[in-house]
């Protein structure tokens, strides 16, 4: 019987390592295989390849004149220029991450391509030459006046949201520095706890104010890309306290009073204001309906008999 298990114990090594060299093939082989596979071409994706070619040219070919374009452009466009537009920009809050170098191309773009669609509807019309000549002069006024005009509208939304997020501001800034934290760990607070307008403003001070600025250059960074008269006085007040040594908290719950008080005054005239708004529509368009309802069956009744 030992004979017998030791003969079965032999057997099943013998086998238990013939098996696991099948298993386990050379490194030899290994290293051939991977030669052979490495050999055969692979199916790629159609679309995969397409999109890179089409990324490949557009870096190799067409990145580079723009990027030299851009750059001989800002060399050209004078610095106070180039301060103004990103002033203009930042105020807009950077509409579509624009440069100014990017701006001003934009401007040069329309400048050309609104006069001809102008000029080209005014041929399709059939127009006379004068009349042309006049649709081109619109696209020309309309291509000057556009973007600038766009900023503007989008920076006076800017204020006005920012306008509305700052009674709450105020209040949860107060709330923090009454907690004994500093100003600028306030701000970060209500970096972290609240979102819009303001907070990213806060927290591009917070970022510049980290970077070296001191708090009176950040805060003045502030005020010059928010142009809303609350936000100036306010930060004015901030600084006229940190120079004179007054207490933050004092100051800060007299602006939110006063920011509060602002907007009932202007929520006051704005509804002193409605019934004049309405006194135009009501006079073009639901007066003269008025009077065909009411004096249209009267005045057929006259024509019909000063008609007998």
């Amino acid at each position: 019987m030992m004979y017998l298990t030791f003969f079965l114990t032999i057997t099943l090594l013998v086998v238990a390592v013939l098996i696991s060299k099948q298993q386990k093939p050379p490194k030899k082989k290994n290293h051939r295989i991977e030669l052979l596979l490495s050999s055969i071409p692979q199916e790629d994706n159609p679309e995969e390849n397409q999109q890179e070619s089409k990324d490949s040219l557009f870096r190799r070919v067409f990145q580079p004149i723009v990027h030299d374009y851009k750059r001989s452009f800002k060399q050209r466009v004078p610095g106070e220029k180039v301060a103004k537009i990103e002033q203009k920009l930042l105020q807009a809050g950077s509409p579509f991450n624009m440069t100014p170098v990017e701006f001003r191309l934009l401007q040069l773009g329309l400048f050309i391509l609104l006069p001809t669609l102008f000029g080209l509807y005014g041929l399709l019309l059939k127009n006379e030459a004068s009349a042309v000549i006049l649709f081109g002069l619109i696209g020309l006024v309309v291509s000057l006046v556009l973007p600038n005009y766009y900023l503007k509208q989008k920076a006076k939304a800017r204020g006005k949201q920012a306008l509305k997020e700052l009674p709450d501001t105020l209040d949860l800034l107060t709330v923090s520095l009454e907690a004994g934290l500093g100003f600028d760990a306030a701000l970060s607070k209500i970096v972290a706890k609240k979102d819009g307008v303001l907070s990213d403003e806060l927290t591009r001070c917070l970022e510049e104010m980290r970077l070296g600025r001191t708090r009176r250059e950040a805060l003045t960074g502030v005020k010059e890309r928010i142009v809303v008269q609350e936000i100036s006085v306010l930060i004015n007040s901030i600084l006229q306290a940190e120079k004179l040594g007054i207490g933050m908290v004092q100051v800060l719950r007299v602006q939110s009073q006063d920011v509060r008080d602002r907007r009932k005054q202007r929520a006051e005239e704005e509804a002193m204001k409605a019934p004049i708004k309405m006194l135009f529509p009501l006079v073009l368009f639901i007066f003269p309906s008025l009077f065909i309802v009411l004096l249209g069956p009267a005045m057929i009744q006259l024509i019909e008999t000063f008609s007998k």
